[in-house]
């Protein structure tokens, strides 16, 4: 029978895991103990405490088993057993360290989110939920063991949104640094005219002549922005060559865009004029007076707001949706919005703003919570919608039609930074968490 292609149980050491046993984990004795001996093979023996939870022999063994059979499946020779017993073991370690901090923060996964997860791995594998269970069974895999190993994943997956993902910060500099050094692979294919106008500073000029040029340039942007044609601003002012056809750069691609420019040209949309730019040359008016490729983006945004109740040591599941509900009750008999966003929301950031979430693009937001607002009118408020962060009642203050490119050219950028820096945050997190757990190992070698 062909494996299941089963994308979210990876058994196999991820390279983040190698770089932790390095800085973690020595090498040394050998394992051999952890090899059952006939008729033992499932004895509950501990080999390691993780605070307060345990790992059993049984657990290892079953984790060395599958983790083998995943890579014989790809071809990959283990060349150190012991090596691989202990990342293995190390895997273990930081999957029972993560589910008791998701605990200790509240985080849980209820019957029916799990059963959509199950159900779409078995649509992915084309079966029913049924004929996933007997074809893992077929394959020597326990059914219930193995929802909880996804079960567990999802918890994991949610922690590591809360504790990482939420918090990498992309600043605003971040993010032009990155479209003026990568432009042409974020913004590909668009085509850019510009006219410009230059008032030129003499070699070894003085802080007088300096501070001259730029109130000139200055004012030359004042007059532009206030309406005056800015090629004829450019023939009477600009000391660049290209002055006579006013300051006309013609058409460029990104990569074609003088460095000084390309930072500011690609953020801006037709019609703008830059700040005043200094080069050793001078001081510089950029205007963008079209732009062509890539495509206008046009797309409805919603402006919305949201009580969000989460469930949490104090609170479970259902009384978190049960004080939703309420507060929902209470928003139909005509309470404020506002004033019950700020007095129970836990969104702390929209809940000083009476709930205001702001203008928001689609995909912003989780998938539950953007189709739960999309099937909203303006002015509509909805009753519970559950999110992997709680419950949410949320109301459509107002839609628009915009254009998003440039949007959309800032999202690519964040989106890349924020994986850039994911990796790395997490890496970090997890060192910081092991560091703090209280880990024994009861087998020699599996420890430093």
């Amino acid at each position: 029978m062909e494996h299941l292609r089963i994308a979210s149980i990876r058994w196999a050491v991820t390279a983040l895991g190698v770089a932790l046993l390095a800085l973690l984990l020595g090498t040394g004795t050998a394992l051999a103990q952890i090899q059952p001996q006939p008729g033992d093979r499932f004895m509950d023996r501990i080999v390691a405490v993780v605070d307060e939870d345990v790992i059993t022999q049984r657990e290892l063994v079953e984790r060395v088993d599958m983790a083998e059979q995943q890579l014989a499946e790809r071809g990959i020779a283990i060349p150190n057993h012991d090596a691989f017993v202990r990342q293995v073991m190390e895997r273990l370690v930081l999957e029972r360290i993560q589910l008791q901090e998701a605990r200790r923060v509240g985080i849980s996964i209820d019957e029916t989110r799990l059963n959509r997860t199950m159900e779409g791995i078995a649509a992915e594998n084309n079966l029913s939920l049924l004929q996933l269970r007997n074809a893992l069974q077929a394959e020597g895999v326990d059914f219930n063991q193995f929802r909880q190993q996804i079960r567990d994943e999802l918890i994991i997956a949610q922690l590591r949104r809360r504790q990482v993902d939420e918090r990498l910060r992309v600043g605003d500099q971040e993010i032009d640094d990155l479209i003026a050094a990568e432009s042409g692979a974020i913004d590909r294919d668009i085509r850019y005219r510009l006219a410009h106008i230059l008032v030129a500073l003499p070699q070894g000029a003085d802080s007088t002549t300096i501070a001259r040029a730029r109130e000139q340039a200055e004012a030359l942007r004042v007059r532009a922005r206030a309406g005056e044609d800015f090629s004829a601003l450019a023939i009477t002012h600009s000391d660049a060559p290209d002055a006579l056809e006013g300051g006309d750069f013609g058409w460029r691609s990104a990569a074609d865009i003088p460095t000084l420019y390309a930072r500011t040209v690609i953020l801006m949309g037709p019609g703008e004029i830059s700040p005043v730019l200094r080069s050793p040359s001078g001081f510089h008016l950029v205007k963008l007076l079209e732009r062509e490729g890539g495509g206008d983006l046009a797309v409805r945004q919603t402006r919305a707001r949201h009580i969000l109740i989460s469930p949490d040591q104090v609170r479970s599941p259902q009384e978190a949706r049960a004080q939703a509900q309420g507060l929902y009750n209470r928003l139909r008999e005509g309470a404020s919005f506002a004033d019950l966003a700020r007095a129970h929301s836990d969104d702390t950031g929209s809940a000083a703003r009476g709930g205001d979430l702001g203008w928001l693009s689609p995909g912003e937001t989780v998938p539950g919570f953007e189709e739960a607002m999309e099937g909203l009118s303006v002015g509509e408020i909805s009753p519970p919608v559950q999110s992997q962060f709680g419950w949410h009642v949320i109301e459509v203050l107002e839609r628009r039609q915009v254009d998003a490119s440039r949007d959309l050219m800032r999202a690519r950028a964040q989106e890349i930074l924020q994986n850039r820096k994911r990796e790395e945050e997490t890496e970090l997190w997890l060192r910081r968490l092991r560091d703090e757990a209280f880990i024994e190992y009861r087998i020699e070698g599996l420890g430093a």
